[in-house]
């Protein structure tokens, strides 16, 4: 399945760039550490794909369906960003450490959730329209939440200059990709799963980049750290969860938007925390550690309920 090959690509491309200096030799050039000045040009890159690969109706049952999806975005925005934040104070975690979690439940829901929400038998539909509309807002709303989590933390962070980011790298590549789809219908069927899969190695590079950067870091883990990250993963999925019953969705929609909160897009977080701050790498390694935790956690939660004898899911609405 997909899902688990992009689980054991990212586990392998981290693990070796964890691993480079004593494969390669202390004086051999770093290729993971040499591309850390281009990870906003990834990024890019892989949201041009993203916007590629959305169904070409999807704006129209944005539009459509829009109180259940802008109720799905407000459940996201509102849970994560406050989980990270009282998952660090509770953990007694230190200042990176603590910015670094709060980016966590700021960012926009991962795209690998689309996937993992087909494997539940839940609503794609309805778990890309959650993707979509959170990558949309992201470029206000990330800014805005992380504003406000930080208030309590000492740090200089630049709302301008990341809404500017978010809207130029995120946003617009996202348009441009969906918008060149549907220009060209010919290319759409033989490019389709060429960007799938540049997206999905893009992402476990950036997280690779991390690992590179943080190696010393990483060999002395705080075990805090593990511990709020799977707080906040479980606080997300236990929030999609009882928000989408109190949105009175059905079982499948339930199931995308439990997966779409407790997986973000941990590898937009990544850049974000090193392009923002970049004389605190620290900052990044909670994003690094996500990824493998909700890639782990949402595959076996999907496993979970896309077992035939898990019971149909209630069918999603025309």
């Amino acid at each position: 399945m997909r899902s688990i090959a992009v689980l054991l690509g990212l586990l392998s491309l981290s693990g070796l760039a964890f691993a480079w200096p004593a494969l390669a030799g202390s004086a051999a050039p770093d290729p993971f550490l040499a591309s850390r000045g281009a990870l906003w040009g990834l990024i890019a890159s892989a949201m041009f794909a993203i916007g590629w690969r959305l169904p070409r109706d999807e704006l129209a049952q944005v539009s459509r369906r829009w109180p259940t999806v802008l109720g799905g975005t407000a459940v996201q925005y509102a849970a994560m960003p406050t989980l990270g934040y009282l998952a660090a104070r509770l953990a007694g975690l230190g200042p990176d450490a603590t910015v670094g979690l709060i980016l966590v439940g700021c960012v926009p829901g991962a795209m690998a959730s689309n996937v993992l929400t087909l494997m539940a038998r839940g609503n794609v539909s309805y778990s890309v329209s959650l993707t979509t509309a959170a990558t949309v807002a992201s470029p206000l709303v990330v800014p805005l939440a992380l504003r406000l989590a930080l208030g309590g933390v000492s740090v200089h962070f630049p709302a301008v200059e990341s809404m500017r980011q978010l809207a130029l790298f995120v946003v617009l590549p996202v348009g441009l990709g969906h918008l060149l789809s549907r220009s060209l219908p010919s290319w759409d069927r033989a490019a389709g799963p060429i960007a799938s899969a540049a997206a999905n190695l893009v992402i476990l590079w950036v997280i690779a980049v991390v690992v590179a950067a943080n190696r010393d870091r990483l060999a002395r883990l705080d075990p805090r750290l593990l511990a709020a990250l799977l707080a906040v993963n479980a606080g997300g999925y236990l929030a999609g969860s009882l928000g989408g019953l109190a949105l009175r969705l059905d079982t499948a929609m339930r199931r995308a938007l439990t997966l779409e909160v407790g997986m973000q897009n941990a590898g937009l977080g990544t850049t974000i925390a090193l392009s923002l701050f970049p004389d605190r790498p620290a900052v990044a390694i909670p994003c690094a550690l996500y990824t493998f935790g909700c890639m782990l956690t949402g595959t076996a939660l999907a496993c979970w309920w896309g077992r035939p004898d898990s019971g149909p899911p209630t069918p999603p609405p025309p």
